[in-house]
């Protein structure tokens, strides 16, 4: 079988991006400011900071889910005007059809891609297996686990081959030992994809297993304080998660996003 993953990603050029809520009878609301930021093809970058600092918001902006006010965001197909093929996104709640069984929710976006039932179905298979759902085609998301409905959520947003893959906090209904499940399952599958990768995460140890670089942001208004390169060899998480040099790095992290919380909380006295 060939392999399903198709397009070649593209990186994600940020410049400028401020971004502010309207807030009846009071001032706006800024939630970011001045975001300028380079996430490379084929990268899987992850976002961290204090609840509130904009880091979802900056998510939905990369998709075109919500417009832009300041700034511009640039990817291989120009700017960002909206939502596009080329850009998908994971949602922490699954997002499933409960009425329909995993192999149509897979085939979904096929078909509104105007696909054949036939070639939907046969891509949708390929994708379940590169999941490691084979055999679950016929469930329907009420007779999956969490984690098993995350998985088939992957699978229909890759079925579709978007160039780059937003994630947001997509782990965080899970309970710790489905939570360490999906990261390892996450991970091989951008092995084998290598598509560009945005993930919006709180969990530190998370963000450093799964990332290539870490961007942490500020509390509210976002700015992009640091951007952290990786740069360790990843194996299993149980092996990964032990090593003195992963330990030492995600508290150097934990720390900086510790002073960020901080003054975020600061800010609400």
């Amino acid at each position: 079988m060939a392999s399903p993953i198709a397009s070649q990603p593209t990186g994600i050029e940020i410049q400028g991006v401020s971004h502010a809520y309207a807030a009846h009878g009071r001032a706006d609301t800024l939630a970011l400011d001045g975001i300028d930021l380079t996430i490379n093809a084929n990268e899987f970058h992850a976002l961290l900071g204090p609840s509130g600092c904009g880091k979802s918001t900056l998510l939905y902006l990369i998709g075109g889910f919500i417009p832009l006010q300041k700034g511009t965001i640039f990817t291989a197909r120009g700017p960002v005007a909206g939502p596009g093929p080329e850009r998908a996104i994971v949602f922490q709640n699954f997002a499933l059809f409960p009425w329909k069984t995993v192999l149509q929710n897979v085939a979904y976006g096929l078909r509104k891609q105007g696909r054949s039932a036939s070639e939907s179905e046969a891509t949708a298979r390929d994708f379940i297996k590169l999941v490691e759902l084979s055999g679950f085609e016929h469930h329907y998301p009420s007779q999956l686990s969490g984690g098993m409905q995350q998985r088939a959520a992957i699978a229909r947003t890759l079925a579709v081959d978007p160039e780059i893959l937003l994630m947001d906090e997509p782990f965080g209904a899970l309970d710790a030992q489905t939570r360490r499940v999906m990261q390892e399952e996450t991970r091989a599958i951008w092995e084998r994809s290598r598509k560009t990768v945005v993930f919006v995460t709180h969990d530190v140890h998370e963000a450093v297993f799964l990332a290539d670089r870490i961007s942490i942001m500020s509390a509210r208004p976002g700015r992009i304080e640091h951007v952290i390169e990786i740069g360790l060899d990843k194996g299993s998480s149980e092996d990964v998660l032990r090593r003195p040099e992963f330990l030492e790095l995600s508290e150097h992290i934990w720390r900086l996003v510790r002073d960020q919380a901080v003054a975020a909380s600061r800010g609400r006295q």
